[in-house]
């Protein structure tokens, strides 16, 4: 009875599971196969349930301690570098471009004028009601932080300047990045300013 206690006990610890997925890691990157599949096999086997406890679940306690860094500083980092922009050579006078300095505008303005005065016309219609609590500065906040762009974005610049130059490039790229900043900036300012604060619960 002590003994299986102690063997589920030690199936809700997480080190052992790190240690052998670093592992499991290193080989899959050795080998030569994609290593984010070592990520995936590593997953299934982390329990989802602890015998007798089900709140403290392995898999969601490493899900709940991972997501802060992975979105605001894995994530990010590897959007940036995957990018492909190489910020060699480039200068101040490279961000007043106009082709950055339109696509920054189109990110920052441009679809947020969009979604929030489509979203403010169904609602005057009466197609839609705004969410319970919500206030026009949050869906304002929303609209602009739509404004990120990274994936679609690239790819509609890669059409519009194909073949135009690699120039033409590393200036929309830097463009999407800019205005991708900003709304993430100006979004998030927005929305902490008309969201209401909640009370911590203890």
């Amino acid at each position: 009875m002590c003994c299986s206690r102690s063997t589920a006990q030690g199936g809700t610890q997480l080190a052992p599971y790190l240690f052998v997925g670093l592992l499991l890691w290193v080989a899959v990157l050795k080998s030569g196969v994609h290593a984010t599949l070592a990520g995936v096999v590593l997953a299934f086997f982390i329990p989802l349930r602890a015998p007798g406890a089900e709140s403290d679940s392995p898999l969601r306690r490493l899900e709940y301690d991972l997501h802060a860094p992975v979105a605001y500083a894995i994530l990010p980092l590897f959007a940036f570098a995957n990018a492909g922009v190489s910020l060699n050579g480039v200068t101040a006078a490279a961000f007043l471009e106009p082709v950055p300095l339109g696509i920054a505008a189109g990110l920052l303005f441009g679809k947020p004028i969009g979604i929030f005065l489509a979203s403010w016309f169904t609602v005057r219609i009466g197609f839609a009601r705004l969410p319970e609590g919500a206030s026009w500065g949050a869906i304002l906040g929303v609209s602009v932080l739509c404004g990120i762009g990274f994936t679609m974005s690239l790819f509609i610049a890669g059409l519009a300047f194909e073949g135009a130059g690699s120039e033409y490039v590393v200036l929309t790229r830097l463009g999407i990045l800019c205005g991708s900043l900003a709304a993430a900036l100006v979004g998030y300012a927005l929305l902490r300013a008309s969201l209401p604060r909640l009370s911590p619960t203890l």
